[in-house]
């Protein structure tokens, strides 16, 4: 990873756009840190004694947890996006603009960005109802008038907030290096993992150490125990594949032979990496910050809170079945056995043992469902028993149950491992390019 930082770095073009992407990356994090006008610093701990809430800020770096500019961050980009994919697959008209090329596409994205705009006014309405006793008014202003002109003004920049960190996700996707949505989830859950550890390392272990308590320096050490071994599972898990062997038979063309080489087609073992946790998680929370209009004592909410949400009894199962619905979904949307099939019987292929065409098809589709069902199963093992793991006491008096979870490591995992890929294309496309000149 160091030695290609190194060389991206030496290369002009790759350069400036690491430098764009660590720019607007910094754009992010700057608006983190603007407060909005009208709350008291009270929503501090009405934040933190919220377990949706907790997790939610964990998500974008803080921000939400100190009401400031980008409290919503990416979620309802994210919301939009998992709304848009499942009604491509509903609804006929979608379907066929998504298989019309880049205009059909640029036409998809548009309405995803309207959606996110629309679900990003609900959702900013839900967090405002949450900061309702915490609104002060217009200049410190208590009378019912300035209350509401301010709570307007919140659900008007919370929004505005969310936009421009969609437009900053897509211009780093456009201009920079990887996916711009995950970088900045990823610079968001490493922000708050920062924070955490820095709080337990040079606050918490100090103050118990000084009354003879040394059980903190060893849950510490449990969870860097722990941490190693989930990077080196996720790591392994992530650079798997399952190799199926292609043969093509020999054609002669004029004078020339062609073919008779033998191939393979990799099938990544978790093809989907981070984005079913991410939409699962999503799906989750987006119920619950649109129960905030109603508050926590209607009886419904309260069963929510307890059976269903972020926190509730049956929220594994819940996140458990979420995952594999996801797993299937985004494998089913990158890898289709009917076409690859097609394209294997076109160029005059076969797969050993195999007929071509159905025959092919279903091989392939049989194949890619028990390692996409492998592959679920590891996500939705990683997301939920480490972080049953770090709910234990000790833990939670350090402070890193929140905001370290299992997921969250996946997710930079993922996007550490992603962006070194990128990096690594860019350059190779680079070199190429100086070779054939």
């Amino acid at each position: 990873m160091l030695r290609t930082l190194k060389n991206a770095f030496t290369t002009l073009e790759i350069r400036k756009k690491l430098l764009i992407t660590l720019g607007f990356l910094l754009i992010y994090r700057l608006g983190c840190f603007v407060p909005i006008p009208g709350l008291n610093l009270s929503v501090l701990d009405n934040a933190s004694s919220n377990d949706f809430m907790t997790m939610l800020s964990m998500i974008t770096g803080g921000s939400l947890q100190n009401g400031t500019l980008f409290a919503l961050g990416i979620v309802p980009f994210i919301n939009s996006f998992i709304i848009m994919q499942l009604l491509t697959l509903i609804i006929p008209k979608l379907d066929k603009l998504s298989k019309d090329g880049e205009d059909g596409r640029k036409k998809i994205n548009q309405y995803t960005r309207y959606l996110a705009i629309l679900l990003a006014i609900v959702q900013a309405i839900g967090v405002m109802f949450s900061w309702k006793s915490n609104i002060t008014g217009v200049f410190g202003a208590t009378d019912g008038v300035s209350k509401v002109f301010t709570m307007i003004c919140i659900v008007i920049i919370l929004t505005g907030g969310s936009a421009l960190v969609m437009w900053l996700g897509e211009r780093i996707t456009e201009y920079g290096i990887g996916n711009g949505t995950s970088l900045i989830i990823f610079i968001g859950i490493v922000s708050s993992m920062g924070t955490s550890l820095g709080k337990a390392i040079f606050s918490t272990i100090p103050s118990q150490a000084k009354d003879g308590d040394l059980t903190g320096i060893w849950y510490l050490l449990g969870f860097i125990l722990l941490v190693i071994l989930l990077f080196g599972l996720i790591v392994f898990v992530d650079m798997s594949e399952r190799r199926i062997p292609v043969q093509y038979a020999k054609q002669i063309k004029g004078n020339k032979m062609y073919g008779g080489q033998s191939t393979f087609i990799p099938i990544k073992v978790n093809s989907g990496g981070v984005m079913p946790i991410i939409f699962a998680s999503s799906l989750i929370m987006f119920p619950q910050m649109i129960m905030q209009f109603v508050g926590s004592t209607n009886n419904f909410v309260v069963w929510w809170y307890t059976w269903m949400g972020a926190t509730g009894h049956l929220y594994p199962l819940w996140m458990f079945l979420l995952i594999i619905f996801f797993s299937y979904f985004y494998a089913q949307i990158q890898f289709n056995p009917d076409d690859v099939a097609r394209m294997i019987q076109q160029n005059g292929g076969f797969i050993p043992g195999i007929r071509p065409g159905k025959s092919t098809s279903d091989h392939l589709r049989k194949i890619n469902n028990r390692i996409t069902l492998f592959g679920a199963l590891f996500l939705a093992f990683v997301s939920l028993i480490p972080s049953l793991i770090l709910k234990l006491q000790g833990f939670a008096t350090l402070g890193l149950n929140n905001a370290f979870s299992a997921t969250g490591l996946l997710i930079i995992v993922s996007c550490a491992m992603e962006f070194q890929k990128q990096l690594e294309s860019q350059l190779l496309i680079k070199n190429n390019k100086g070779f054939l000149k």
